[in-house]
């Protein structure tokens, strides 16, 4: 092998094996993005407690909180509080979201269902619905219906309203376009005019989300016997402000999670819309 061939054969040997690496170093970097400030915060906060600037009595150490995380998950009482608020949230979600999408759908298509519940939906959507609480324990008592009321409540608001907009704003164009090679009644909605309201309904769908926990803890601190909310309400009584502390990351996980399912849900049935491709 002459010089020359060595010479030009090292630089593609080098590439062969650096430029791979790059790609991969890069999406550990976006990867980790997200993640950055709220790492820094807890480090701040170890800091800070560890120095004595935070008395423990008024916010625990990070430390503290980890410790009160492992003892509950050791009692098993964690893994059944998740599973007791998961399975109400989830419930208030299907209720809710069901009813609202189906609202949002039938007035976004037909004017005369519009004209006669838009303006009750609207008069009820004023009313903050946490405020009804001492009406929904009289009319449900402290059980799992005035919870699943609540919550169901909280989340059919924002999916009807971003329903009915996605359906109303869908590009009459296209709908034309439909009619013209044929399509009407369920197939034009199946394929022309659902499809165009996904990306509102889905902007409704996560922003219900974050107000179906809100209710959960209102609800679930006020009138239970299990639960994140029960949990939290207990340990305020003993003065646990580790257990407190513990409870409300444990509700800002599960929002993460159930927001990061929102949107994976919303990647795949976009993933024909360009702004929704990777």
């Amino acid at each position: 092998m002459t010089a020359y061939d060595v010479a030009s054969d090292r630089p593609r040997q080098r590439r062969s094996w650096v430029l791979p690496a790059l790609p991969a170093r890069r999406i550990r970097l976006e990867w980790l993005l997200p993640y950055a400030v709220p790492i820094v915060l807890v480090l701040v906060w170890q800091l800070f407690s560890s120095l004595g600037w935070i008395s423990t009595r008024i916010m625990p150490a990070p430390t503290d909180v980890a410790a009160a995380f492992v003892e509950q998950l050791l009692s098993g009482a964690l893994l059944h509080n998740v599973a007791v608020s998961g399975a109400r949230a989830l419930a208030g979600l299907i209720v809710g979201g069901t009813i609202g999408l189906l609202l949002g759908i039938t007035n976004g298509v037909s004017k005369l269902s519009e004209q006669l519940t838009d303006t009750s939906l609207q008069m009820l959507r004023t009313i903050p619905h946490l405020a009804m609480i001492p009406l929904v324990i009289l009319w449900f008592g402290i059980g799992e219906e005035s919870k699943l009321f609540l919550t169901s409540l909280g989340v059919l608001f924002p999916v009807y309203l971003n329903t009915f907009h996605g359906v109303r704003n869908v590009d009459r164009e296209l709908i034309e376009m439909g009619r013209i090679y044929g399509m009407s009644g369920w197939t034009l909605f199946r394929k022309v005019i659902l499809p165009g309201a996904l990306p509102s309904i889905f902007v409704g769908l996560r922003y219900a989300l974050g107000i179906m926990w809100l209710t959960l803890i209102v609800s679930e601190s006020i009138a239970a016997s299990s639960g994140i909310g029960h949990m939290a309400n207990q340990a305020r009584e003993f003065m646990m402000t580790d257990v407190v502390v513990l409870s409300l990351l444990i509700y800002a996980a599960l929002g993460k999670l159930a927001d990061v399912i929102a949107r994976a849900l919303e990647r795949n049935a976009l993933s024909w819309n360009p702004v929704y491709q990777k």
